[in-house]
């Protein structure tokens, strides 16, 4: 399978001859958040998707955005991820872990497209337009036989989409009037033909030009564009043709389900199931098999997501499932209440206010800092890698108290010092490179914490008693006002050390429960390593 490996550059020249899209460009970089959304998208894609370093790069990209990081955890908190926690996920690190790399980059950048493409003065169109992307999503990934090709098909099938959505939003008076060509059927060709005539290129070629000006992969962008011609009579080979032709049979499920009135349906969805069978190399019942799982997971994510739609609307044709699977449901329902798992996990709470802008109280950092050590011991009870729990922790402990940034430093036998090895938060990379702690250097206020294993606030390092101490690695390589020092020992020695800081002196408020709190987590990387070996 041909892997979505990004292009080098996150911005690519437009073609010379494309006037069209030139110039459509310019008006969507005039209008709303058009470059925030290309920041947003490009730096998602940007992770490479191959060194264990990128679960990293993943998790500080989505937690730079607070609403995104709390949109994914709810929805890797929904039935559609149930069976793979068991209970409730509270990090970006533990769902990467459960759900997959390319699974979470694949949610962060559908939830991406959600968040910049909403607009009050036609928010139930575009909630229409994503609904359909993710339902096209959804069935094409249901129609793969593989994880890699799943997640592949989700994206290529979602990204179908992108030239609708984009108009849709940014030019919504052109969109009414495609809508209203294709209603009327005075455009034969359907809605490429009546987008070509209403903007001067096809919402194909949109799509495509800007996934090329975000830098997304070429494999992508040829699965964007739909195989030409009737559903073919053999399955092709496997890679980017194959996902083009599961994208494309998706994408004509979720239009159905769209406009299709309720009581022809069901007949028209055999139809495509039957129409589509054999180049995907399926039977036609799990065809419709793989259809009812995505209608049902779509479900289950507007429901996490708490996208309301209008009764009656198309959108709420998307949503609602046929009779006899709303009696499985139903039925299976009724063993729930004998199952035993954990109480549902509650809405996470926001941030604090260096990063969400508003009050957070005592009890919310708490809470947050109780759901990570949950998640670090569900993830401790089974086969699990060192570096995924240490993320956990310094994430857990990142978001409950709005750190600007954090290192976690390792030691090092043949130097005996201690280095960083990875950060979180704003300019953590340039403190992973200064973050060299001596252990055999005495007055180092670094080292004097680290040799007695106390766990150290400084609330104003500009103090001059404490300033005295400070050593000059730090005053020339980080030197926050406000800090935080949580060592790790083993058998009475330093071996590593959590770091954390803010931008202004008494920016770190850590209470007696939070203080006990943190102090379990520093314990359980002890405990990690132990374990580790």
């Amino acid at each position: 399978m041909t892997d979505f490996a990004p292009l080098s550059a996150a911005s690519v020249p437009l073609q010379a001859g494309n006037a069209t899209l030139d110039f459509l460009l310019r008006r969507m970089r005039h209008k709303s958040d058009f470059p925030a959304l290309s920041d947003s998208v490009a730096r998602i894609q940007r992770v490479a998707n191959s060194e264990d370093d990128s679960i990293s790069d993943l998790t500080h990209e989505i937690l730079k955005d607070v609403a995104l990081t709390n949109k994914l955890l709810r929805l890797v908190n929904s039935v559609h991820y149930a069976h793979a926690s068991r209970g409730s996920i509270s990090t970006v690190s533990r769902a990467v872990s459960l759900v997959g790399f390319n699974a979470v980059r694949n949610m962060a950048l559908s939830l991406v497209l959600l968040d910049h493409m909403q607009d009050k003065q036609h928010a139930s169109q575009m909630r229409e337009e994503f609904l359909r992307a993710m339902m096209a999503g959804s069935v094409a990934a249901e129609l793969c036989s593989t994880v890699q090709a799943a997640e592949e098909a989700f994206i290529g099938a979602m990204f179908q989409n992108l030239g609708r959505m984009l108009c849709e939003f940014y030019f919504p008076e052109e969109a009414r009037q495609v809508r209203s060509l294709v209603a009327s059927g005075q455009v034969e060709g359907g809605e490429e033909a009546a987008s070509l005539q209403v903007l001067g290129l096809g919402f194909e070629d949109l799509g495509v030009g800007v996934a090329r000006v975000w830098g997304l992969p070429e494999s992508l962008q040829r699965c964007m564009r739909k195989p030409m011609g009737s559903p073919m009579m053999r399955s092709p080979e496997q890679g980017v043709e194959r996902l083009r032709w599961a994208a494309r049979a998706a994408n004509e499920m979720a239009s159905a389900l769209v406009v299709t009135e309720p009581d022809a349906l069901e007949a028209r969805l055999a139809q495509i199931a039957a129409a589509y069978a054999r180049p995907l190399a399926l039977s036609v019942e799990a065809v419709n098999e793989a259809t009812l799982r995505a209608r049902r997971k779509l479900v289950a994510l507007a429901e996490a997501l708490d996208l309301r739609v209008d009764a009656g609307s198309p959108a709420a044709r998307l949503l609602k499932l046929p009779q006899a699977a709303q009696g499985a449901t139903a039925q299976d329902d009724a063993l729930s209440p004998l199952e035993l798992k954990p109480s549902e996990a509650k809405p996470l709470p926001a941030l604090l206010a260096s990063q969400a802008g508003g009050a957070v109280s005592v009890a919310q950092v708490n809470e947050v800092l109780a759901a990570g050590i949950q998640d670090i011991t569900n993830a401790m009870v089974e086969s699990f890698q060192l570096n995924d729990v240490l993320r956990m922790i310094l994430e857990t402990m990142f978001r409950a108290l709005g750190f600007r940034r954090m290192v976690f430093c390792l030691r090092e036998a043949r130097t005996d010092q201690l280095t960083g090895r990875f950060g979180l938060g704003e300019g953590s990379e340039a403190v992973v490179r200064a973050m060299k702690v001596p252990l055999n250097v005495p007055g180092d206020l670094f080292t004097a914490v680290c040799l007695r294993g106390a766990d150290t606030l400084i609330n104003d390092a500009t103090e001059p008693r404490i300033s005295a101490r400070l050593p000059r690695w730090y005053v020339e390589g980080v030197n926050a006002p406000s800090f935080l020092l949580l060592p790790l020992q083993m058998k009475g020695q330093p071996f590593a050390l959590i770091y954390a800081d803010q931008a202004v002196p008494g920016g770190i408020v850590v209470d007696d429960k939070a203080l006990g709190l943190l102090r379990t987590l520093r314990n359980q990387a002890v405990m990690a390593f132990r374990q580790a070996g």
